[in-house]
C-alpha cells in the first residue's frame, strides 16, 4: 500500500508546508539538535516542527500513533526506500539513515572505519547520553534537592570515567576517528557541550573539566562549525 506523508497522524498536528523536504520534529536539547546538526552538515532540505515539552507535545495521539516511543528527535523522509514516505525515532538510527541515505562521509563506506564510527555512536548512546542525562537530573533538576549525594555522584563518576575515555581517544586525532568528522562526533559533542555551559547543567566543576583538555579543544572545534551553530538552534522555542 502507498502512502503519502499526510497518512501520518503527526501531520495532522504539524502540517507539512514544504511536503518535499524531510520533516523534522525535534526540541533544541542534546538529543535533538543531533539530527538538525547532521541535517545541516549534509546540506538537506527540511522543515522543522518544534515538539514542545511544556504542553506535553511528545504525548499528543498524532505524535505518538506515528513515533511510539514519545521521544525528539523524530523524522519523516518524503523520498525514503523505493520513493515511499518513512518515519523514524531515535537518534543514532536517524544519523545513520540520513548519511547513508546520500553516502556522506559523516559515515566511512570502509567496513573497518564504518563498524569503528558506529561504535563510537553507541557509545554515546548507551553510555555518554544514559549517563549525563543523570548528572544533569540530580545536579541541576529534581534530584538535586535529596539531601543522599550517593545517587548523584554514582553518575558523576561514570561520567568522568567516560569523559576520560574520550579524552585518551582524542590524544593526537583531530575528531573521534581521527581527521574526519562523522555522526559519531555529532552524537557525542552536544552531550558534551550541555554538561559544561552554564545554560546546561553547568556541570564543569563537578565534573573536573579542566583535567580534560583534548575535550575542550574539539569541543571549541565543533561549537565553531557553521552546521553546529545553526543545528543548535533547531526548531526555535517559541
Amino acid at each position: 500500500m502507498t502512502q503519502q506523508l499526510n497518512d501520518f497522524s503527526v501531520t495532522r498536528k504539524w502540517p507539512a508546508q514544504h511536503p518535499e523536504r524531510i520533516q523534522l520534529y525535534s526540541l533544541p536539547t542534546p538529543n535533538g539538535v543531533k539530527v538538525s546538526i547532521a541535517l545541516e552538515e549534509m546540506q538537506l532540505p527540511y522543515e522543522a516542527h518544534l515538539v514542545s515539552f511544556e504542553t506535553n507535545d511528545q504525548l499528543s495521539t498524532e505524535f505518538v500513533d506515528t513515533f511510539p516511543n514519545n521521544k525528539i528527535p523524530a523524522i519523516i523522509d518524503p523520498d525514503g526506500p523505493g520513493a515511499q514516505p518513512l518515519a523514524l525515532f531515535e537518534s543514532g538510527a536517524i544519523l545513520v539513515y540520513l548519511a547513508e541515505k546520500i553516502g556522506s562521509p559523516l559515515l566511512p563506506t570502509a567496513p573497518a572505519a564504518r563498524y569503528e564510527t558506529l561504535q563510537w555512536l553507541m557509545f554515546q548512546m548507551g553510555g555518554v547520553g544514559p549517563m549525563f542525562g543523570q548528572v544533569g537530573f540530580f545536579h541541576k533538576f529534581a534530584g538535586k534537592a535529596f539531601e543522599d549525594k550517593r545517587p548523584r555522584d554514582r553518575y558523576v563518576n561514570e561520567s568522568r570515567r567516560l569523559l576520560g575515555v574520550l579524552e585518551t581517544r582524542l590524544t593526537n586525532r583531530q575528531w573521534v576517528m581521527g581527521d574526519a568528522f562523522t555522526i559519531a562526533d555529532i552524537a557525542i559533542w552536544p552531550w558534551v557541550r550541555n554538561m559544561v555551559v552554564e545554560t546546561g547543567y553547568n556541570a564543569s566543576e563537578l565534573l573536573g573539566w579542566h583535567e580534560f583538555p583534548q575535550l575542550q579543544r574539539v569541543l571549541k572545534a565543533f561549537e565553531a562549525r557553521p552546521s553546529v551553530q545553526k543545528g543548535l538552534k533547531v526548531p526555535p522555542r517559541g
